[in-house]
């Protein structure tokens, strides 16, 4: 499963792409709000920083400027992903953009039919809103288990990208459900190095060596 980081920390970014690990980043309003820099300069930064999608989304809701928008954020870099919204609006503009060869991330997604359409339209990714699905009482990983059964059953291309998580179990929810990637804060990537078991280990192991006194170098 790819992972991708929900992040405009281009510091925080540049450390955990270090790893080898991150295969992408998704961004949003909120996102670049916080940033405090210009959407378009901070894309444009993190597109240097990994080689894989980089999601950047519109700001309009209307087809016409969804497109403008969109075409612009796609000159940014090859790798930018331009996200919609899940709305008639953005699948029209799904539909284009796919036409156009532009790739599309149909965003706020949170039902299979939603998904199924947002396939049709041609969206290279859709997000479904795991922990936002969780916080009204319903079953986000359960979604990702219906979208992988009829993706499957009809070999759409596009790819499931778990959203909305919160901790490195719905990382793994996820990724038994079959879900392609999964876009999580970086907290909860560095939460998936993490056991108590392999600490204390490590913390046995350290101190049985240094009782050897010797050095492999």
């Amino acid at each position: 499963m790819q992972l991708f980081l929900d992040t405009t920390d281009t510091a925080v970014l540049r450390t955990l792409a270090a790893t080898g690990l991150v295969d992408g980043v998704t961004t949003n309003p909120t996102l670049i709000a916080k940033s405090g820099r210009p959407m378009v300069e901070v894309i444009a930064e993190i597109c240097g920083l990994v080689e894989g999608a980089v999601s950047a989304e519109v700001a309009a809701t209307d087809v016409q400027g969804m497109l403008a928008e969109g075409r612009r954020l796609a000159a940014v870099a090859a790798n930018v992903v331009v996200k919609l919204p899940l709305t008639p609006e953005g699948l029209v503009a799904t539909r284009q953009f796919a036409l156009e060869g532009i790739q599309t991330n149909v965003t706020l997604c949170f039902s299979a039919p939603q998904a199924m359409l947002a396939a049709k339209a041609g969206a290279t990714y859709v997000s479904p809103f795991v922990g936002r699905l969780d916080d009204i009482g319903e079953d986000g990983i359960q979604l990702v288990h219906d979208i992988r059964a009829i993706y499957d059953n009809y070999a759409f291309d596009t790819q499931i990208l778990a959203a909305s998580i919160r901790s490195a179990d719905h990382v793994q929810a996820a990724a038994i459900a079959g879900a392609d990637c999964c876009t999580l804060p970086p907290a909860v990537f560095e939460a998936l190095f993490k056991h108590p078991l392999t600490e204390k280990g490590l913390e046995q192991f350290l101190s049985d060596w240094a009782k050897t006194g010797q050095s492999i170098l």
